[in-house]
């Protein structure tokens, strides 16, 4: 695919803010999804209003009582209902929009069906942040620009600050709960430090797992750290991800009628991994896909006039130590002999 083709047309992008703005602003109820419908029953001699699930939810043959018609909060509740709905199915078509026509990612439904629960349950609203795969796939309405590298992936990665959990002093409800709302079969994931939480919850095909940054002791390497924001759920301390998840930017998911999220900064995302990839034991392919996905992102701010981005998270990095510098050096000298040079060239271009 030729540069060309990758950018987007400006129109897009406007349509790509002006859903991010309207997902960021929607009110949504708390007791029913706004891809349902209200109904009225009559009952004998009176009316009454019930709620049908949208298709594929796990109640979608059950009805669910509301109330009375004849009671005003009732009426009134499900009238500003009505409104929501006609803004989500405008959303949904600047979704399509987004999807069918300038061609960006769309995740798979059993993946944006989870991030919109965790969403719903307040996740994103407590400053946790979308990492791993699924959030380099989500950068393209950020950037307006059409990534290459995608890769299906039934892998969910969320970060989050230890401090930023418990200052928050707010919970989701428990974690499993949430996910069992999507599909039941999904458990938690035990490890050798059980006792200290649970940081993965899985199906047979799917993966939630929670991260946070590593800022003690190596001797407390492995160990889960609680992240009581989470509804229960603990995190894995990882070098490196204080860098990741600083300042995260609110991004949209292509997802139903949109789901805001939080991303990391697609700058430091693209350094992050070339952190990574040269700590990754070679022969696992982990590696490469890093580097692949810090080459194509470094291309993508290059050209959509953010190079300069790119080399101030580089020099961010640079300069947080040894150990990072050896990283970096590491991964630029055998993306070189890749070939792979679009970091090199997004560094020049940003005054490095």
């Amino acid at each position: 695919m030729r540069p060309a083709e990758q950018k987007i047309d400006l129109a897009y992008v406007t349509v790509a803010a002006e859903l991010l703005q309207r997902s960021l602003d929607a009110q949504f109820d708390n007791d029913f999804d706004e891809a349902g419908r209200f109904k009225k029953k009559r009952v004998k001699d009176r009316e009454y209003w019930y709620y049908a699930a949208p298709a594929g939810t796990q109640t979608q043959t059950h009805e669910k009582y509301v109330g009375p018609v004849a009671d005003p909060e009732i009426t009134h509740r499900v009238e500003d209902f009505k409104t929501l709905k006609d803004d989500y199915s405008a959303r949904r078509k600047l979704v399509s929009t987004l999807t069918r026509e300038a061609r960006l990612y769309a995740p798979l439904p059993a993946i944006g069906n989870i991030l919109e629960a965790l969403w719903k349950a307040g996740v994103f609203r407590l400053r946790a942040c979308l990492v791993g795969t699924i959030a380099y796939q989500n950068y393209g309405s950020v950037l307006g620009y059409r990534l290459n590298d995608f890769v299906q992936t039934g892998d969910i990665d969320i970060a989050q600050f230890h401090a930023v959990s418990v200052s928050v002093e707010d919970s989701i409800p428990p974690l499993l709960d949430v996910l069992r709302q999507v599909d039941p079969k999904f458990r938690s994931m035990p490890n050798l430090n059980d006792h200290e939480g649970t940081t993965k919850f899985a199906t047979r095909e799917l993966r939630v797992e929670f991260l946070t940054p590593h800022q003690g002791s190596d001797d407390r390497a492995g160990h889960p750290i609680p992240l009581p924001a989470l509804g229960g759920a603990a995190g894995e301390p990882l070098r490196f991800m204080e860098f990741l998840i600083h300042r995260p930017i609110r991004a949209v998911v292509l997802h139903k009628g949109g789901i805001p999220v939080l991303l990391p900064q697609p700058a430091r995302y693209a350094v992050h991994k070339l952190i990574v990839a040269a700590r990754r034991p070679a022969g696992e392919g982990k590696d490469m896909k890093d580097l692949r996905q810090a080459h194509w992102l470094a291309r993508a701010l290059r050209e959509t006039g953010r190079g300069h981005d790119f080399a101030e998270a580089y020099e961010d990095a640079v300069g947080s130590g040894p150990s990072w510098r050896e990283a970096l050096k590491q991964s630029r000298q055998r993306m070189e002999a890749l070939g792979m040079t679009e970091v090199e060239k997004t560094l020049a271009a940003g005054g490095r």
